[in-house]
């Protein structure tokens, strides 16, 4: 990671916060802002890889920038990290392409290996966070129907397989285990179920394979 946004708010977490990132990715420059607004200014004038923001800032809500991230700067990455852990908190941020949600009660230590873990693809999602997510789209009794403007997307069998396994939260590594693929080929489906659907994060897919009953398989 080499330009990285940090979205927060009190200066004493976003010291701990800044000094985490810096444990975790060494050689990372470090944008500071204590404002929603200050940071829709830096995304306009930095290319960012990663963005940690918060939800809850005195001029508004961190999912406006992860909107804005999502729409000026799609390969970045944004990750909440807030003390929210509801419904009306979590969905609305994934929903807006958040890749990741870190709860800030967790110890240090586990948000860092969760930071670490990114580079294998990994979204870092705190485990309540992880179990809620999962639990919301398997237990919908039936699959909901697509609005009549959406197409009809057509996946093969094996796509359905992965795309069920990424909803579920698997890594890419675990599900080549799974399948007997290597992470590069899953990665690769990955890619174009993505494209097929028309999303770009692991909440959106998981939203698609509720859609699509393939948790009811």
């Amino acid at each position: 990671m080499n330009n990285i946004l940090l979205l927060e708010d009190l200066p004493e977490i976003r010291a701990w916060m800044k000094a985490l990132v810096l444990q975790v990715f060494p050689q990372s420059l470090i944008s500071e802002a204590a404002r929603v607004h200050d940071a829709l200014e830096l995304i306009t004038a930095v290319k960012f890889d990663l963005a940690l923001v918060d939800l809850g800032l005195p001029d508004g809500s961190g999912v406006d920038v992860v909107v804005a991230l999502r729409e000026s700067q799609p390969e970045a990455q944004a990750v909440v990290v807030t003390i929210h852990d509801d419904d009306d908190h979590l969905f609305p941020a994934l929903q807006a392409g958040a890749f990741g949600y870190v709860l800030k009660e967790q110890a240090r230590e586990l948000i860092a290996e969760q930071l670490k873990r990114m580079s294998l693809g990994e979204p870092p999602l705190s485990p309540s966070i992880a179990r809620r997510v999962i639990s919301y789209f398997a237990d919908q009794s039936r699959p909901q129907e697509r609005p009549q403007n959406m197409p009809h997307v057509s996946l093969t069998d094996r796509e359905n397989e992965v795309l069920l396994r990424v909803a579920k939260g698997f890594t890419l590594p675990e599900i080549g285990v799974q399948l007997n693929l290597s992470r590069h080929t899953i990665a690769d489906y990955v890619k174009q179920i993505y494209r097929k659907l028309n999303v770009s994060s692991r909440a959106e897919a998981a939203l698609e394979a509720q859609r699509l009953g393939l948790f009811r398989r």
